[in-house]
């Protein structure tokens, strides 16, 4: 079995190691490494999930999973209540909840699209697949885990909980692999879908959050340096 779908998943909890050893930030660090994360993400989506997309399918398909992806998300968002992440003394987070759900919805689909995308004939797809979801998963760990430290987590139970969104992925990862002929339709839904579900996390909830203590430019700036990053990395692979 190949190994970049284990890679890929292991990026997430790669990803939860530094927010492990992170104390007394500012929140002008914080709001830079949140935009920074967004970059990556939007970057993952547009210039890697996206088009692998519209290599396997068409404009429809994309379309029907991007939307699919932004409907869910948007559903399980209305039904949670809002509380500011940062100044909230509450030990339970509804918004944390929300992206956690996210986060664990859309690596079924990205780990069934990596696993598909190795098993394909499509040369080099299931490489640059796992590496757009692989780089994308790393500010996602990190995310997770640093909102859960964030609200008064313990660092284990943090990491514990980011562990399991990279397992989720590789178990998808592992039934992509096995079961290609019987999945492969649904791979590029999956890759729309996890797009769809990324940009959606990005713009309604990590934007403004990076947004909120006056801190725009530096966010903007670490924004756009997140996804240089990523579309450079991207383009190095190919």
């Amino acid at each position: 079995m190949n190994e970049g779908i284990f890679i890929s998943s292991f990026c997430t909890v790669l990803g939860a190691i530094p927010a492990l050893f992170m104390k007394n930030i500012s929140h002008q660090v914080k709001d830079s490494i949140l935009a920074y994360s967004a970059g990556i993400m939007v970057a993952a989506s547009t210039y890697g999930l996206i088009p692998s997309t519209l290599k396997l399918s068409n404009m429809i398909v994309l379309t029907i999973g991007m939307l699919l992806g932004v409907f869910i998300l948007m559903f399980i968002e209305s039904t949670l209540p809002h509380v500011d992440l940062y100044h909230s003394n509450k030990r339970f987070n509804p918004r944390i909840l929300l992206i956690i759900i996210a986060m664990g919805i859309h690596n079924v689909p990205e780990g069934l699209s990596t696993g598909v995308s190795y098993a394909s004939s499509h040369e080099n797809l299931g490489q640059l697949v796992s590496f757009a979801i692989g780089l994308q998963n790393i500010p996602e760990g990190f995310l997770i885990s640093f909102f859960l430290i964030t609200i008064g987590n313990s660092k284990s139970k943090a990491f514990i909980y980011t562990t399991i969104t990279g397992l989720i992925e590789l178990s998808a990862s592992i039934i992509g692999v096995n079961f290609a002929g019987k999945f492969e339709w649904i791979n590029p839904y999956g890759l729309a879908f996890a797009a769809g579900a990324m940009l959606f996390v990005v713009y309604k909830e990590i934007i403004p959050e990076s947004h909120g203590d006056g801190n725009e430019r530096a966010a903007t700036f670490s924004f756009i340096l997140g996804l240089i990053s990523m579309v450079g990395l991207t383009q190095w692979i190919r």
